[in-house]
């Protein structure tokens, strides 16, 4: 499985030669990192739980989280592999975890029970996005089908597991100021214009959205207000 996958997990279904910005900075960049690509894992469910775990907290906290689910309810790596390798867990682990194994690995009720209807539907996502992996439309709809998966958390499976260039991040907290201050005014742009901003990008907004986060050069200082650390844990 692994041998028939990698040329997809190395991103050789991706086209970035495509992708003509006229951007002065931005062509440079794109020469800089020439070896910029998009894989695809393939894997929806391993994209799809970790995305639901960072919505609308910290991302060390939605980190810690995936962490503690992993080690706890995951199973040992195959073959030769470091000691405590887990392997993340299965549809069917997923739903099986209690209200209180949430709770201790930081995770409210809300998300908990999102990720319980995205495993729910496991066989019927990974059977989509493996009918037609050059077709993400139908996938996409089935997703945000999903109470408690968005635009945002579709996007995350699209570039993770579908090696979807397109998947732009719409919602992200840092994307208002990450395109403000690099091809904007120099200020955070209005969050009710960014699609009209990206629309223009199109097949390549995940694409821009990443090689400004890794474009060379300095990189403009996080002010203003932070989503505050929520403590969910249980003891």
């Amino acid at each position: 499985e692994l041998i028939h996958g990698l040329p997809r997990l190395l991103g050789s279904e991706d086209d970035p030669d495509s992708f003509q910005p006229d951007d002065l900075r931005l062509r440079s960049a794109h020469r800089q990192l020439a070896g910029l690509r998009v894989p695809a894992t393939g894997r929806v469910l391993e994209a799809l739980v970790p995305a639901v775990l960072e919505q609308k907290v910290v991302g060390a906290d939605a980190f810690a989280a995936w962490r503690r689910l992993v080690v706890r309810y995951g199973e040992p790596a195959p073959g030769p592999a470091p000691a405590g390798m887990q392997v993340a867990p299965d549809a069917a682990t997923w739903l099986q975890i209690p209200t209180w194994g949430w709770h201790q690995a930081g995770v409210e009720q809300r998300r908990a029970t999102t990720v319980r209807a995205c495993a729910s539907y496991a066989a019927r996502l990974e059977a989509a996005a493996a009918r037609d992996p050059g077709d993400n439309d139908e996938l996409y709809r089935m997703l945000q089908a999903i109470p408690g998966v968005g635009v945002w958390t579709a996007a995350q499976v699209g570039h993770r597991a579908l090696g979807d260039a397109d998947a732009a991040p719409i919602g992200d907290y840092h994307l208002p100021a990450l395109l403000g201050r690099t091809l904007g005014n120099g200020r955070p742009m209005p969050e009710e214009e960014i699609i009209g901003f990206l629309e223009p990008w199109r097949p390549h907004r995940y694409r821009l959205v990443r090689l400004l986060m890794l474009m060379p050069g300095p990189h403009h200082e996080r002010r203003g207000p932070r989503m505050a650390r929520r403590n969910y844990r249980a003891f």
